[in-house]
């Protein structure tokens, strides 16, 4: 999965972000799981340049418990997503999920943009806000 994060082009923040927090060995390892991966624009809304740059270089647990926001064990299409109503991340937050058109609308804060990116053991749907 952390291999597969860099041929999506937008999404090259959350990439850096999975190898400096240490989850890309995870992620590699896991047996399934669902990544909602934020667009670059996504953290350049949520975080000041400085900010995202101390959370990559010297706040790993803070950066990974971010990351671990986006992930859920299991890999889900959007249509299970969908289908679920809710979803618990890795960080043990409950994230409800509605419809919103084509896409999911994942609790009151970002929306799928693209979805369904299926790779070995993860699939990975790009989402246009940072949750947690």
């Amino acid at each position: 999965a952390d291999v597969a994060l860099t041929w999506i082009p937008v999404v090259t923040t959350f990439e850096a972000a999975v190898r400096a927090s240490g989850l890309a060995g995870y992620l590699h390892k896991a047996g399934g799981v669902t990544i909602l991966a934020p667009t670059d624009a996504a953290f350049a809304a949520a975080f000041e340049r400085q900010t995202l740059d101390d959370l990559l270089l010297s706040r790993q647990s803070e950066l990974r418990a971010l990351l671990e926001a986006h992930i859920v064990h299991g890999s889900l299409s959007l249509a299970d997503l969908r289908d679920a109503g809710s979803v618990t991340t890795l960080a043990g937050d409950e994230l409800a999920i509605a419809p919103a058109g084509a896409m999911a609308r994942l609790g009151d804060r970002a929306t799928t943009v693209c979805a369904d990116y299926d790779v070995a053991n993860a699939r990975i749907h790009v989402i246009d806000r940072v949750l947690g």
